[in-house]
């Protein structure tokens, strides 16, 4: 099944194409389905061919940051301000359906065009780092020690325009040929969800400090 289109394409090359009836263009969406996250993949040219690497991202409006080492060959090349593309996907269930043909599955998905630039002024890249750590754990940059000078000059941060986002969604049950419906295949969605385990303390932890309230939260099990 596929979720009717929302919006219009801004550019022409994140414009869906294969099945575009799921292509989604509205900011909202996008956005719901960036925040959903916190693990992208950043797809780029080097000298010596393609790559694709995850890294933790984070969302302030309509700017996605992410950060790394000056070490990282990742950081080192987008610091060159070359064009880059950032995908996100949340899979949300296996569809099952009567013949191999039309099995697939349910997910949210969003692709980001542009050209990372890095972040230079001192109050933006601190609270890039507050974005990026709020965005996988909420409540812990104001728990944590923020970074020292030297951390701080350590990590370059790099952000991207969502000027030029689209997304991609499938919902709901398989799409089998109208001959194959008699068929005696069970036939539905497998759900598939992220769940936390329970928390693991530190050996080194100090005796008598509690569980942050913002932790206990989000494990299971705790």
């Amino acid at each position: 099944m596929a979720t009717p289109m929302s919006g219009e394409a801004k550019t022409d090359r994140i414009k869906v194409r294969r099945i575009p009836e799921r292509g989604i263009y509205d900011q909202n969406v996008i956005n719901e389905i960036l925040d959903a996250g916190y693990m992208c993949h950043v797809g780029f040219n080097v000298d010596h061919g393609p790559m694709v690497l995850p890294t933790l991202y984070g969302r302030d409006g309509n700017t996605l940051y992410i950060h790394g080492s000056p070490a990282a060959g990742m950081m080192r090349a987008m610091r060159g301000e070359i064009p880059a593309c950032v995908t996100v996907m949340h899979v949300d269930g296996i569809v099952l359906a009567r013949s191999l043909f039309h099995h697939s599955m349910n997910y949210r998905s969003v692709v980001v065009f542009g050209v990372p630039e890095e972040v230079v002024d001192v109050s933006e890249k601190m609270r890039a780092l507050e974005v990026v750590t709020e965005n996988v754990v909420p409540g812990r940059w104001d728990d944590a020690r923020k970074p020292n000078t030297s951390e701080f000059t350590q990590t370059i941060v790099l952000k991207f325009s969502l000027d030029e986002a689209s997304a991609k969604v499938r919902t709901g049950p398989p799409g089998d040929d109208e001959e194959d419906y008699a068929m005696d295949v069970w036939a539905g969605v497998l759900p598939v969800t992220q769940v936390t385990g329970a928390l693991e303390a530190d050996p080194r932890l100090s005796d008598g400090i509690t569980i942050p309230g913002y932790l206990s939260d989000m494990a299971s099990g705790s």
